[in-house]
């Protein structure tokens, strides 16, 4: 017997119940109304479980990841990308200060600082040519100048004496659902982490550092494998709303089965998730 994502997520609901509830509440139907049958099936598909829930939906990551609430799930995320343990101290505001007479930079997705005081922001990017390496260049520089104030305000604060050397790296991670042309030159490679690096070999302490993930290229270059390591457990939770592809990630890897948990509770919330959608379509 095919399984299907309502033996494993009984909240689903049936088409039928979706449409009936739509239906019934008129601003939903005036909502509902507006988009294409193209968006109106793919609404449904999510809702009911027939495809999964497309993870990069602002909303839906930003739920999923929410490191106020749940910042286990992003510490571990962030341990296996930047491949090292990290543990989430605090969220700091995604808008960054106003500088001068210029109004708010850049607004971010996620930022947080970790225990070491590294500052991590994380960007999930639909369209990847809209996002290019002088924008993350931009968000790096307005990250290591929010940090360069704070710390000179907490010395300034306690009378002591600041040094360059309290600041710590920052790092910008970018995941692509489409990614930009240049990354399709390396058709194998789905993980760029990019720093300065000297031409002379002499070790310098820069401290802006990238990571760059086309999800499009790692589901071509994974396209019918098995998850072997963790990084493709993860990468496999972001790319794909595909049901074979989720139905093999839990029972390979059942801590991601909470995960969905929390996109499928949202679903259960019929107007909430298509006032949702509705914002992603208009982005």
């Amino acid at each position: 017997i095919k399984k299907n994502l309502t033996n494993y997520f009984p909240m689903l609901k049936s088409r039928e119940e979706i449409l009936a509830e739509i239906m019934e509440k008129p601003r939903c139907n005036r909502i509902y109304q507006k988009w294409t049958s193209e968006q109106q099936k793919h609404f449904l598909d999510f809702c009911s479980g027939a495809r999964g829930v497309k993870i990069l939906y602002d909303s839906f990551f930003k739920e999923v990841f929410n490191p106020e609430y749940m910042p286990q799930r992003l510490n571990r995320l962030l341990s296996v990308i930047l491949g090292m343990k990290v543990k989430i101290l605090k969220v700091l505001p995604v808008d960054s200060a106003r500088l001068a007479e210029e109004s708010t930079l850049v607004a971010m997705d996620i930022v947080v600082e970790l225990e070491n005081g590294e500052i991590v922001n994380v960007e999930v990017q639909k369209i990847g040519y809209l996002f290019p390496g002088q924008r993350s260049a931009c968000y790096s520089a307005d990250l290591l100048l929010r940090q360069y104030k704070r710390v000179r305000s907490i010395h300034a604060e306690k009378n002591t004496q600041f040094r360059y050397d309290d600041i710590k790296p920052v790092y910008t991670i970018v995941f692509f659902e489409k990614s930009p042309r240049e990354f399709h030159e390396f058709e194998d490679t789905y993980i760029h982490r990019v720093q300065p690096v000297s031409d002379s070999g002499v070790k310098i302490e820069l401290l802006q550092k990238y990571v760059f993930i086309p999800l499009d290229i790692f589901r071509r270059v994974h396209q019918n494998k098995l998850i072997e390591t963790e990084i493709e457990a993860w990468l496999t939770f972001l790319s794909s709303d595909e049901v074979e592809d989720i139905i093999n990630l839990i029972e390979t890897y059942p801590e991601f089965k909470s995960l969905y948990e929390t996109l499928y509770s949202m679903c259960e919330n019929i107007e909430g998730v298509m006032s949702m959608f509705s914002e992603e379509l208009y982005q």
